[in-house]
């Protein structure tokens, strides 16, 4: 009989295969397949097996994988293994990626790739405290004298972050296995030297226990956490990295000890002329002390690759300023509550999101936007927490707190992204599935054939060959591949102003070929202004008119409704009584004002209200259209009354993006819900050859399916709610920062700025993440490809040549830190 399950935490084909192994083994199983893509197990049994059976095999087996009847979940999600997390801790996943964005709550090793885990950086307030240097018992908020002794306070040190604590634990290890490694490897170099002084010493035997005695600290204390995780990694077989060094260095090690206590086991071509057997101790401690010190270098460039988010979370303040009936005090960021009254003094930071409620200034946004030029602000205009102000003081009022503010969502949607996998990273998964099986076979293929054809002492090439085989294959380097290149250019598009929300929409950026564009709050300011009230009879004037509009628009959330509510009262007019009201997506709005039936909005709009235009209102109108303005009708009563007439300007970098992103090779296309005639004269002024007008959601959503058909690679740059299906259609959704929460959450990248500008850094930063990771890819490809066959011995028969385990090591460790030294890179590329 067969079943099919639902298997939840697979992330690549290790983890696959993984799962596939463990369930093959609980006793009845007949065979078991695992799709990773469907996420699903089809196990064959001899008769029913209890799904308990396979949960507890599962769970044996380490990883984070559950198992479910087919159907039994309705969502299929990855579990995330987060405990509750008090002072101090964070969050802590894998720089590989091996099981997706599971995370875990302490310190420690990946248990499917051994890396160590790395802390994701979080916003946290921290406040000053200080101590005496005396009593360092005495701990105060502010500065000031010790109560016991006198003497000044001063600033406690902060406590290190996970990253400087695992480099402080592993350079510490690394220096002491140098001190117990190098008098190893200078007594076994001392015999390529003639008349060996030591040996007027002592005797061989006797310098081969003091080798294995220094080597005792260096294999049990220094990198005993290498034979843990290769251990491990057996046990589970999640092999890896660790599981390679583990066998290589461990047969090394212990093949010297066999050898020191029992010589005459061996024959005699392992041994030397004095009769002892050849050991290699110093091999053994010199490739565990060369991955040692290529773990504490990976650990110091694991630190940069996140530099970017250190930097916006250096932008948080710890302090504010909160007004109170006059009063000024200082007061923990944490305390701010929503509609506190702040006061902002020159060149401090902002320390929420809020509004000027009181003067004006100018703001440094650089940081948040990526533009160097300072922002005008007056009274009304929004800020942002971290951003720093000018040389004026003025109050504000908090209107986003803690993780709400518009800095604590970059810094949480930089670190998702940078956990993300992208599509590319499946190449590395399906190599690294069946990379160090391969390898370990390799090795022994090459000690059989060095032990059957090899020169004498044919069984002592084959033992170093073999080990020389496991030590320089390093499937971490081709882990590291993508994610270091992501994690970096994540950070840098953050800096940018550029927020992506995944991988897989920074890859698909790079094969746009078409990309469809909104025009309002996309092409133009997305501040429209009132530059015309008309009426189209004597009935009514044109004061009656703009109150009916704007009675009717004061319950709607549409920046055009906005702007005709804010003429409205600039003018005097006050509102009258409506109720009804309803918005048409992509038309208008319509409801009952004083009575009578009202609609408001474009050509369909008055078609859906059945409500007559008359021809001089229509002729009018047009005349503005061509223009470039939008025009919405006035209804009532289903006659065409008037009309109002609203501005938005171009942005100044939409042409000079426009044509950046043509000449790209892609294509620019815009869709807009204004009439044909306005969208003409904005085409025109952009040199747009190809645009569409009165288009609904639905026509936009239609049209991006249209292009997907024909083979095009579509991105959509929009920021309302009418471009939300579009944007979440497309292969790469682009949400103006401006915009709704809806757009942006319906988009894979954010504009913080919401300028057009912003896609072209995003294709520039998409291009070169991508060649990156390229790089890296064919660097870790084509090193194992050449490194493995020449440790195996290959040019010994033509050039005399072979390789040292010790210089393998080497070369391993340094392929690991040379990919994440290339992605770094990416940290000072540029893309405007």
């Amino acid at each position: 009989m067969k079943h099919t399950y639902q298997i939840h935490g697979m992330t690549c084909n290790g983890c696959r295969t993984h799962v596939e192994l463990t369930l093959q083994k609980v006793d009845g199983v007949v065979s078991a397949s695992v799709d990773l893509e469907k996420a699903e197990a089809v196990i064959e049994m001899d008769s029913h097996i209890p799904i308990d059976s396979f949960k507890t095999a599962l769970e044996k087996a380490g990883g984070h994988y559950t198992i479910h009847p087919l159907g039994e979940m309705k969502v299929i999600s990855k579990e995330k293994v987060i405990s509750p997390k008090g002072k101090g801790t964070g969050t802590y996943y894998c720089p590989m990626h091996c099981e997706g964005d599971t995370t875990y709550d302490k310190p420690g090793d990946c248990p499917v790739c051994g890396m160590d885990l790395v802390e994701e950086q979080r916003m946290v307030a921290t406040v000053t405290q200080y101590t005496c240097p005396m009593h360092p018992e005495v701990v105060k908020d502010d500065p000031g004298s010790c109560p016991i002794c006198g003497m000044d306070l001063v600033p406690m040190k902060p406590d290190l972050s996970a990253e400087e604590k695992n480099f402080k634990k592993l350079s510490k290890k690394f220096w002491v296995s140098v001190v117990f490694t190098l008098p190893i490897f200078l007594i076994a170099m001392s015999e390529m030297v003639h008349n060996n002084p030591l040996y007027d010493v002592l005797e061989l035997k006797y310098w081969n226990w003091i080798q294995l005695a220094l080597s005792i600290p260096v294999v049990f204390y220094a990198t005993w956490m290498f034979f843990e995780r290769a251990y491990r990694s057996i046990l589970t077989w999640n092999l890896n990295m660790f599981t390679l060094i583990g066998i290589g260095a461990g047969v090394a090690w212990l093949f010297s000890v066999f050898g020191l206590i029992f010589p005459d086991f061996f024959p005699e071509q392992f041994k030397t002329e004095a009769g002892t057997v050849h050991i290699y101790f110093e091999a053994a401690t010199v490739i565990l002390t060369l991955v040692l010190m290529g773990q504490v270098l990976e650990a110091r460039a694991h630190s940069k690759t996140n530099s970017a988010v250190k930097e916006l979370l250096k932008l948080a303040p710890n302090k504010a300023i909160r007004v109170v009936d006059g009063k000024e005090e200082e007061i923990s960021i944490d305390a701010i509550a929503l509609g506190d009254i702040l006061r902002v003094k020159p060149g401090d930071k902002i320390p929420v999101d809020g509004s000027i409620t009181e003067g004006r200034t100018t703001v440094d946004e650089s940081m948040i936007t990526g533009e160097p030029i300072p922002v005008d602000k007056e009274e009304g205009d929004n800020l942002s927490s971290g951003t720093i102000n000018g040389n004026q003081s003025f109050l504000m009022k908090a209107e986003k707190i803690g993780s709400d503010t518009l800095l604590a969502q970059i810094i949480q949607m930089v670190n998702d992204a940078s956990r993300s996998r992208a599509p590319i990273q499946k190449l590395a998964d399906t190599i690294s599935g069946y990379f160090v099986p391969v390898v370990v076979l390799i090795s022994l293929i090459t000690f059989v054939v060095w032990a059957i054809w090899g020169p004498d002492p044919a069984y002592v090439y084959a033992l170093v060959n073999a080990i020389a085989v496991l030590i320089i294959a390093c499937p971490c380097a081709l882990g590291l591949a993508t994610p270091m290149s992501v994690m970096v250019g994540v950070g840098k598009g953050a800096q940018n102003g550029v927020l992506i929300k995944n991988a897989e929409a920074l890859e698909r950026l790079a094969k746009v070929n078409v990309l469809i564009v909104d025009k309002t709050g996309t092409l133009t300011e997305g501040k429209p202004t009132v530059e015309m009230v008309g009426a189209s009879s004597d009935k009514y004037s044109n004061k009656e008119v703009l109150q009916y509009i704007i009675s009717i628009n004061q319950y709607s959330e549409h920046p055009l409704a906005e702007a005709t509510v804010n003429y409205g009262k600039d003018q005097g007019v006050e509102s009258l009584k409506s109720g009804d009201f309803n918005a048409i997506t992509g038309k208008g709005v319509e409801g009952i004002v004083n009575g009578k039936k009202v609609a408001l909005g474009n050509d369909k709009m008055m078609e859906y209200a059945g409500a007559m235009i008359p021809q001089n209102m229509g002729e009018e109108a047009k005349s503005y259209q061509r223009q470039g303005k939008t025009v919405s009708y006035l209804s009532i009563d289903k006659q065409g009354v008037g009309f109002i007439v609203i501005g938005d300007k171009i942005k100044q970098t939409s042409a000079m993006a426009i044509k950046e992103l043509q000449e790209k090779g892609i294509d620019v296309i815009m869709l807009t819900g204004d009439n044909h005639e306005t969208a003409q004269a904005v085409a025109t002024e952009l040199n747009l050859a190809d645009f569409k007008a009165s288009m609904l959601p639905e026509d936009k959503l239609k049209e991006v399916e249209k292009l997907q058909k024909t083979g095009k690679v579509v991105a959509m740059a929009g920021d309302g709610i009418n471009d939300a299906p579009a944007l979440a259609k497309s292969d790469v959704g682009i949400a103006m920062g401006t915009g709704t929460d809806v757009a942006i959450e319906s988009a894979g990248i954010t504009l913080v700025k919401g300028d057009l500008n912003g896609i072209v850094k995003a294709r520039n930063l998409s291009d070169k993440v991508m060649k990156n990771i390229k790089q890296n890819l064919f660097f870790a490809l084509i090193y194992n490809t050449l490194g493995v066959p020449i440790a195996a011995g290959i040019l010994f028969p033509f050039f005399g040549i072979l390789l040292s385990p010790m210089i393998a090591a080497a070369a391993m460790s340094f392929s690991s830190v040379s990919v994440i030294a290339n992605a770094l890179r990416l940290r000072s590329t540029n893309i405007n």
